[in-house]
């Protein structure tokens, strides 16, 4: 398999090159022969070709730098069941929900990684056509996507990776296993669908708008940015049984989702 060592700062890349961490990584989904995976960010094609030992039905390797397109195609060029695609992965999500029971590897560009989740995340139909996402993000990153209500760390993020999806935290990566070697470390998370949530919404950017607003200032109390959210509605608080003189920290996801809810009876 060809490898090409040099890789761009402008697109984040740091290439998974330690085979023990990618087996684990592919080891963590179940891939039967009728499976649809897609690889987020394939780049060299190492974990491609650790996924494609399974044979699954179809792998769907989507790279943006056209390089490294190149490099991929030539590695790939017998395997019938492995389609190349040339593309940013912002602009192709919408075009993935024609397959069904898709799992979803990402080594996640530093520089996009809370954008892709975003965007995983606010799909309209739901459940979605993923079984299950397993993505690597920068270990600061997937802090804060596992923080939990009243710690410092507590975030928008957070709120919104919890609202639909169930997630489980894998293992670290050591800096020492990339090519180029970033400062920091990584850590694989896994993702799976809520298949029944009681908090679902008719348009998910409710809860964005909510967070976006109340953690606009998140060290100060949340009274100023409740109130502009629901423009000085008064009553709103009451009914929610909110106490504005907390921090956005200090509410829970449920409240966060609850109070999405209300906003959507009103505003949408």
């Amino acid at each position: 398999m060809r490898i090409l060592h040099k890789s761009k700062k402008s697109l984040g890349q740091n290439f998974l090159l330690d085979k023990n961490i990618i087996s684990k990584i592919v080891n963590i989904a179940n891939i039967s022969k009728e499976k649809t995976v897609v690889d987020i960010g394939a780049g060299q094609g190492s974990l491609t070709n650790e996924i494609a030992l399974y044979e699954p039905k179809k792998i769907l390797a989507i790279e943006k730098d056209k390089k490294l397109v190149a490099i991929l195609n030539e590695n790939f060029s017998q395997f019938d069941n492995v389609q190349i695609i040339n593309k940013d992965i912002l602009n192709t999500i919408k075009d993935l929900n024609r397959n069904k029971n898709v799992i979803v590897f990402g080594n996640l560009p530093y520089n996009i990684s809370t954008k892709i989740l975003t965007s995983l995340i606010m799909l309209k139909k739901w459940p979605p056509w993923y079984d299950i996402l397993i993505l690597m993000f920068q270990k600061e990153v997937a802090d804060r996507i596992l923080a939990k209500s009243k710690t410092k760390e507590f975030n928008r993020l957070s709120v919104l990776s919890n609202w639909r999806l169930d997630i489980k935290k894998h293992f670290d990566v050591s800096n020492n296993c990339f090519f180029p070697k970033p400062k920091i470390s990584s850590t694989v998370l896994s993702f799976k669908p809520k298949k029944n949530n009681q908090y679902e919404l008719k348009n998910p950017k409710s809860l964005e708008t909510v967070t976006r607003i109340l953690f606009s200032n998140r060290r100060k109390m949340i009274n100023k940015n409740f109130n502009k959210l629901f423009r000085n509605n008064k009553s709103i608080a009451n009914r929610l049984k909110i106490n504005l003189k907390n921090r956005p920290e200090e509410l829970s996801n449920d409240t966060f989702y609850n109070i999405a809810k209300v906003y959507e009876e009103l505003f949408n």
